[in-house]
């Protein structure tokens, strides 16, 4: 009889077992409970393996159990997930804590701290960095009242700690110039998966290359789209969060993926690429995947991973907005070197001119051309209004800084006379 190594088994108190045994197949297809159970989706196929016991039930599922139970009828507390951005400026902290009753606003929530010497954001000495909550989403992983928050931090005094982005964006995104022209932004954030051990791409063979790109990009089949449960669970998740996320698709390379948030506006779109990246890493946690936001995560012919930013004001959305859009490419392209300095680290193995990329030394632009720095859509071009594409920003950018900063430099910086006509001459644009 085939038989199965399974690990040690938790045995009740009086009850012995041994630290390893060998399970009949016959003993260990009855662990495997099938999908027709009381929680599980119609037409569903999925197998669970639950805890053993060698009690009369024969099979329990306990922890999962506790982590369904629905704590609304008993009590009117809500579990807090504060988040934050760590020392790195890419990272995400999170820790949780009990609130007396549902809140609606981030105004009802209290401040809160952590130790900032662990995550490299103060000293040992004096380690504490307050946490400001500044935007609430409903939490898919524990359902019910319980919520998500996005958190800034500032020191015991109010001051924004240098990692502290959202702050610096907030007073941009509050200029009445700023919010007159209601900032729209499009994100479409870019990230790759990778297998737990050996960090390579989920679905290549590993230490080895999978065919050249080509068929993998919107992809279906079992031999050209991995990941697919994680993008639709992450899907969901932010669907469900309040995440104004706009659709998800395959990318070039095999085990990249991609999803778009937007149209937000303003400072909205940082928090919500903030919150649905939160959101990705539980899943990815979840699912034993490894997550990565790395622009180039593999060198040579392959893809690398972007965070295209598209952008419209209101006066380029209206009749006549292309002239203004293009008055935006010239200030843009006379301030490329500030962006590209903002746009991610490592960005410069991904801007390479190939792989649909511009040169991270030249900028450009273009009608319908995904190898410049800025794309102009041709229904933009058509209709004489729209919005512009930033094809610059890595996958790891930070949003904050990134929106905010094609406001400031379209909207609130003027460059001089003799420069734009410098720049219009060799972009060859006429304003």
């Amino acid at each position: 009889m085939a038989q199965t190594l399974v690990p040690s088994l938790q045995c009740p108190k009086g009850i012995a077992c041994n630290s390893r045994r060998m399970v009949s197949t016959k003993l260990w297809n009855s662990l495997l409970v099938p999908s027709h159970g009381r929680r599980s989706r119609k037409g569903g196929n999925a197998f669970k393996v639950l805890a053993v016991s060698t009690e009369k039930s024969g099979v329990v599922s306990r922890l999962e159990d506790l982590l369904n139970l629905d704590t609304k009828p008993y009590t009117d507390k809500i579990i807090a997930e504060y988040i934050w951005i760590g020392g790195t400026g890419i990272d995400i902290r999170s820790k949780s804590r009990t609130i007396a009753k549902p809140v609606e606003h981030p105004s009802e929530l209290p401040k809160w701290n952590y130790d900032g010497s662990s995550t490299g954001q103060a000293p040992g000495e004096d380690s504490e960095v307050i946490l400001y909550p500044q935007a609430i989403f409903k939490d898919p992983f524990r359902g019910g009242n319980h919520i998500l928050v996005i958190c800034d931090c500032y020191t015991p005094a109010g001051e924004p700690i240098p990692t502290n982005k959202r702050y610096r964006a907030a007073q941009i995104f509050s200029q009445q110039k700023v919010i007159d022209e209601v900032p729209w932004y499009g994100i479409e954030q870019e990230y790759t998966l990778l297998q737990t051990n050996t960090k390579w791409p989920l679905g290549w063979p590993v230490g080895g290359y999978p065919g050249p790109q080509g068929p993998y990009y919107c992809a279906v089949g079992a031999d050209k789209s991995f990941g697919r449960d994680i993008s639709d669970a992450h899907y969901k998740a932010c669907l469900y969060a309040g995440i104004n996320i706009s659709g998800t698709n395959g990318e070039v390379m095999p085990g990249q993926w991609e999803y778009q948030v937007g149209p937000s506006v303003g400072i909205e779109a940082g928090d919500h690429i903030w919150c649905s990246r939160y959101l990705l890493e539980r899943i990815t946690e979840q699912a034993g995947v490894v997550l990565t936001l790395d622009p180039k995560p593999i060198e040579g012919d392959w893809n690398g991973a972007g965070c295209h930013t598209n952008y419209s004001t209101k006066t380029m959305r209206e009749d006549g907005g292309y002239e203004v859009i293009k008055k935006a490419i010239l200030n843009l392209s006379l301030r490329h070197q500030e962006h590209i300095s903002a746009y991610g680290e490592g960005n410069e193995r991904r801007l390479t001119g190939k792989h649909e990329t511009a040169s991270i030394d030249t900028f450009s632009w273009g009608v319908a051309n995904r190898g410049c720095s800025i794309r102009v859509g041709r229904d933009t071009e058509k209709k004489g209004k729209g919005y512009l594409e930033d094809r610059r920003p890595a996958s790891n950018m930070e949003p904050y800084v990134v929106t905010s900063l094609l406001a400031e430099t379209t909207l609130l910086w003027e460059p001089t006379l003799e420069a734009e006509a410098l720049a219009a001459h060799k972009l060859q644009l006429q304003v």
